[in-house]
């Protein structure tokens, strides 16, 4: 028998198969403010250039190896439900990974719950946008019931008696996790339980009834004895509930402790087992006479609540324009480095058609939730007021449906490596339709502007004064804003015309904020792509008179050396 190779030959080579050549470079350590072209000329434009400097602070943090690390154990590790102690007394208590706190901790102590309540000055609302956009690309499921403490505060002021002791908790900059009464905290989260099996988004439905325990009205206390189906973030220390009373149905504060110490039987059942949002626990919960104290006038429920709901919505703007500027960070960079049948991936002319598309998309949402953030800056102007009321619909329906295809069409342009479990794009992907879904789906928005426009007509007019402040910088947008103002004149079956209604009024804002923006290559691509070619397929079809170099290496983001 013949040996593999003659005697004294140097065998070690046949320990080394291959050299890893042509694979890019984990996307960390970098900074996401200031790589961050369209979010750093938002943050000036709408007025909170006074936060540069910590904003900067913040995108070096959020961008470090070890903080994105957070993200992916948090996410590793999911929670756990212990209804009960060993020896059978009822604790329902959540425990999560440390990673899931030390992103709370962050969180909070960032003043994302907080920070427009307690410096409302101008711009307040346009730096906690930024801040809470880079904060929800590290872990995205997490900011939930940081969204909820922050979106409380307008339904709570309506309740100043309630206000004045949970306001100062919900405020402070703190992070405090223990399973402890409320009255053994400086800070606390709040959360929101409203929908219930058998009803899902109409409220309206809701079969939880609340029994006054003496004096019935406002700021009273009742006991609530129900279900709820859908609870997310449990570990808080309190929640905004619906209920039925005795004049219909009506707002309630429920804390998870009792006044006197003893755990308030708000009882959790189980986890949900989600597809993405894997970080955070939701919950279905019995109320089994959960002590609980009226908000707001009794039978106005809804429109107490809303004000909280309005605060979330803008926050699903916020997460999901997060979410499509991670998928095409990771994109960009990943074709900056890869090459592929001869030339760099981000060199080559289909790909750079994609790349440029799916920036297009990122900017477009990042343009119009910084614009929105403006609007609740200055709400004390009746063309704000209109503007946010209306256009955080249109915002939330448009940019939260439009991040899933976003980010499948980033995860292709990565190829293989982008479907691993090692990479961030599965995360991305599995938590994109979450904004959609939760707090009012695609057709809840749509029904939702026209709402708006019915009970307050002067928001169609304010919207259409904020469009037609572009007029005459590009003739595909002038036609397109036309010929949606003459869409409006006719009233027929508006219910049935209004998804496409509402995609074209999130086109016209958004090439308008472009428009007025500071890339003209943007903002003509934008047109150009969106309001040119009305069958806009697939992300990659952009004219071939877009400047789809400009747009890619505006965007791509760059690591310190």
């Amino acid at each position: 028998m013949n040996a593999p190779f003659e005697t004294g030959q140097d065998s070690t080579f046949l320990a080394e198969t291959h050299d890893v050549f042509n694979q890019p470079p984990a996307l960390e350590n970098y900074n996401l403010f200031r790589e961050d072209q369209a979010l750093r000329e938002a943050v000036k434009r709408e007025g909170a250039e006074w936060a540069t400097n910590e904003l900067d602070v913040y995108g070096a943090i959020t961008g470090r190896a070890d903080v994105i690390d957070l993200g992916f154990r948090a996410n590793e590790n999911k929670p756990e439900l212990l209804t009960h102690d060993r020896y059978g007394h009822r604790i329902d208590e959540v425990r999560f990974h440390p990673a899931y706190h030390e992103v709370m901790t962050m969180a909070l102590e960032g003043g994302l719950q907080s920070a427009p309540w307690t410096d409302p000055r101008a711009g307040a609302h346009v730096a906690r946008a930024a801040r809470y956009y880079m904060h929800s690309q590290v872990e995205a499921a997490h900011c939930c019931p940081v969204t909820m403490t922050f979106a409380c505060v307008p339904a709570l002021r309506k309740q100043p008696d309630l206000a004045e002791y949970w306001l100062p908790k919900i405020l402070n900059r703190h992070y405090d996790p223990r399973n402890v009464p409320d009255t053994e905290k400086q800070a606390v989260t709040i959360g929101m339980a409203m929908t219930e099996k058998q009803g899902g988004s109409d409220v309206r439905a809701n079969t939880t009834r609340a029994y006054p325990v003496a004096e019935e009205g406002p700021g009273k206390a009742y006991e609530l004895v129900g279900h709820k189906w859908f609870v997310s973030a449990p570990m808080c220390d309190a929640f905004l509930v619906l209920a039925q009373s005795s004049g219909g149905l009506s707002c309630f504060l429920l804390p998870r402790w009792r006044p006197d110490g003893t755990k308030n039987p708000m009882q959790l059942t189980r986890l949900k087992s989600k597809m993405g949002n894997v970080a955070n626990a939701s919950s279905e919960t019995e109320l089994r006479g959960a002590l609980a104290w009226m908000v707001g006038d009794e039978g106005r429920g809804v429109a107490t609540i809303i004000e909280m709901v309005a605060m979330t919505r803008f926050d699903c703007m916020i997460g999901s324009s997060a979410g499509m500027r991670q998928a095409a960070a990771q994109a960009l960079h990943h074709c900056a480095h890869r090459s592929a049948f001869g030339g760099r991936l981000s060199e080559q002319p289909l790909m750079q058609n994609v790349l440029a598309d799916l920036t297009l998309e990122s900017e477009g949402a990042v343009a119009l939730t910084m614009r929105m953030a403006r609007a609740l800056d200055h709400q004390d102007e009746e063309n704000e007021r209109h503007l946010a009321r209306l256009v955080t619909a249109v915002g939330k329906y448009w940019i939260c449906k439009r991040t899933p295809q976003h980010a499948y069409e980033a995860m292709e342009c990565i190829g293989g490596s982008g479907v691993m479990e090692d990479c961030i794009m599965p995360r991305l992907l599995r938590e994109s339709p979450v904004n959609a879904i939760w707090e009012g789906s695609g057709n809840v928005q749509c029904l939702d502007v026209l709402r708006a426009m019915k009970k307050e007509p002067g928001v169609l007019d304010s919207f259409f004064r904020e469009v037609n402040l572009a007029q005459g910088m590009n003739g595909h947008f002038d036609a397109f804003a036309s010929a949606l103002e003459d869409e409006f004149r006719n009233t027929d079956n508006l219910e049935y015309r209004a998804r496409n209604l509402t995609d074209r009024m999130a086109l016209a804002i958004q090439a308008s904020l472009l428009l007025r923006g500071d890339n003209q290559a943007v903002a003509q691509g934008f047109c150009a792509g969106r309001l040119q070619q009305r069958d806009h397929f697939q992300f990659g079809n952009l004219p071939d008179d877009v400047d789809c170099a400009a747009i890619i290496e505006r965007a791509t983001p760059s690591m310190e050396d």
